[in-house]
């Protein structure tokens, strides 16, 4: 089995390259020329594009094939008061040389909507919000004129008080929305209220693929092994949504989340690193029915992460493991 690591939006190791520098909208506020103020938000947006590319340079430099945008690229970009603003004709050059170096590399890009971005929501408020959140990540996807291969990850939500009622309202939504937003859309467990066969049970009614994250599993779930969950999981990577834009002889690897426990008192939080042992553990128990996975490593120091997870795993060559390149290997049962 093939496994690349990606790490998410920000590096540790490239300097003065944040794609997430932004400006409060208290600050757009005292700015007594709007106009002057719309150009500012845009100027800041197109610097974070350019150092999200000079983030791309560095991944290829690696081999670093899979990455998370920052969902930052454009500030204030989904806030009420600048429902006018319609940003993406200033950025388009900005947003097309970010996309075709994706495609030109290859390299797997998605999104994370934040936690605001909940379609399991009773309030009409908060889902016309998350729509617009939605649709604010779908077009930055289509103004770099990337396929249904690059995805929106999102968490089931809350479940006020209801969690069936709650999973319920997420499939009607869900189901509703556009084709060209369903198609970029993966599910993933969450650390605290949809575990991961719930969420694997919403995901296969939709027809959408799931994200496993392992970490959240392991202080979330039912008793269950996340291995045994796997074909299951791997199955909805084969859905006409999850395969969007793939041609038949390169189909999208599944994708996990891998991070490690802050500490014994704070196990959902995120440590600097990943440790290799467990996460190993659960690759070697799905490598003999999986050709390849992408790992997404969620981990405070980002690309300083992958690069000393990639040092642990070389102690375990012929042990099962094979170093490919800077930023993957092969597994073997």
């Amino acid at each position: 089995m093939i496994v690349r690591f990606g790490y998410v939006a920000m590096s540790t190791v490239v300097a003065n390259a944040s794609p997430s520098k932004t400006m409060t909208f208290k600050t757009f506020s005292n700015l007594l020329d709007r106009e002057a103020a719309v150009r500012k938000l845009e100027s800041i947006a197109a610097e974070n594009l350019h150092n999200t590319l000079r983030l791309l340079r560095h991944n290829v430099a690696h081999d670093i094939m899979v990455y998370r945008f920052s969902s930052k690229l454009i500030p204030l970009a989904t806030h009420e008061a600048l429902a006018d603003w319609d940003p993406f004709p200033a950025l388009e050059q900005s947003f097309a040389e970010v996309g075709e170096f994706v495609k030109k590399h290859g390299i797997r890009v998605s999104f994370h909507p934040d936690h605001f971005t909940v379609f399991s929501t009773p309030r009409p408020e908060v889902l016309a919000s998350s729509l617009r959140d939605m649709a604010y990540h779908v077009g930055m996807l289509e103004a770099m004129g990337l396929d249904g291969r690059a995805k929106n990850n999102i968490h089931v939500g809350g479940a006020y008080g209801d969690k069936l009622s709650a999973g319920e309202r997420f499939k009607e939504n869900a189901a509703a929305l556009p084709d060209r937003m369903k198609e970029r859309l993966t599910l993933e467990n969450d650390d605290k209220t949809f575990n991961a066969p719930e969420t694997l049970a919403i995901a296969e009614a939709l027809g959408l693929p799931m994200v496993l994250d392992i970490h959240h599993q392991w202080v979330n779930n039912e008793g269950e092994d996340p291995a045994e969950l796997w074909p299951r999981i791997k199955r909805t990577w084969t859905s006409s949504y999850a395969q969007a834009g793939s041609p038949e002889d390169d189909p999208l690897p599944p994708k996990i989340h891998a991070s490690s426990p802050k500490s014994v008192s704070d196990p959902r939080g995120h440590a600097d690193h990943v440790a290799a042992g467990p996460l190993l553990d659960f690759l070697r128990k799905i490598a003999s029915g999986t050709d390849r996975v992408d790992v997404m490593l969620e981990a405070k120091l980002k690309d300083g992460a992958l690069f000393a997870l990639m040092e642990e795993l070389a102690r375990h060559e012929g042990d099962g493991v094979e170093i490919l390149n800077g930023a993957s290997v092969r597994i073997r049962p």
